[in-house]
């Protein structure tokens, strides 16, 4: 029910923005590979934050995977001892949701997100019983030493089909949305 180009679009938005919001340093070098389903199964991590933005048409889950690892931790939480690693990437992860969203509002103006989660990364397996209509998987690696994962699963109600061009996307420093 979700076009190619669409599919398509859905990725090169997600990359756009994982690149502009997962760094925590402007400009920092965020390199990000398609994984096929081998690499996937290897590439799990420990730890999952799970975002979500629905529609009429589609549900949009972006789920980050990580392990809390003494590099991962140093990179988000830059010594602060008043959050853990999942509050970080939680707020990290909304960051390059929202900028998803924003993308994703001009085809779709009835858009909502939901508030990041934590789950064990055990859970990722799971969600072919959500019977997606796609799903992509991405190594992200932020700087010299940060690695992360991430999936794409898109569920969709109707047909979904658009193009999305990335490349002129205005940037933002991430302005919080009154609904």
């Amino acid at each position: 029910m979700i076009s190619q180009q669409a599919k398509d679009s859905f990725e090169r938005i997600f990359i756009h923005s994982a690149r502009t919001r997962l760094p925590i340093v402007a400009g920092e070098a965020c390199e990000i590979t398609a994984l096929d389903a081998q690499q996937t199964e290897r590439a799990l991590a420990s730890h999952i934050v799970v975002l979500t933005i629905s529609s009429i048409t589609f549900r949009f889950l972006l789920v980050l995977h990580f392990d809390d690892d003494a590099m991962t931790r140093e990179y988000f939480l830059r010594g602060a001892e008043d959050r853990s690693l999942p509050q970080a990437l939680m707020e990290v992860g909304n960051l390059c949701c929202g900028a998803i969203n924003q993308q994703l509002v001009e085809f779709f103006p009835d858009l909502g997100m939901s508030t990041p989660y934590q789950l064990s990364g055990a859970c990722v397996p799971y969600l072919t019983e959500l019977k997606p209509d796609h799903l992509a998987a991405f190594r992200v690696g932020i700087g010299a030493n940060v690695q992360l994962g991430a999936t794409l699963c898109l569920c969709a109600s109707a047909p979904v089909d658009f193009v999305a061009q990335v490349d002129h996307v205005e940037e933002s420093g991430g302005a919080l949305e009154l609904f």
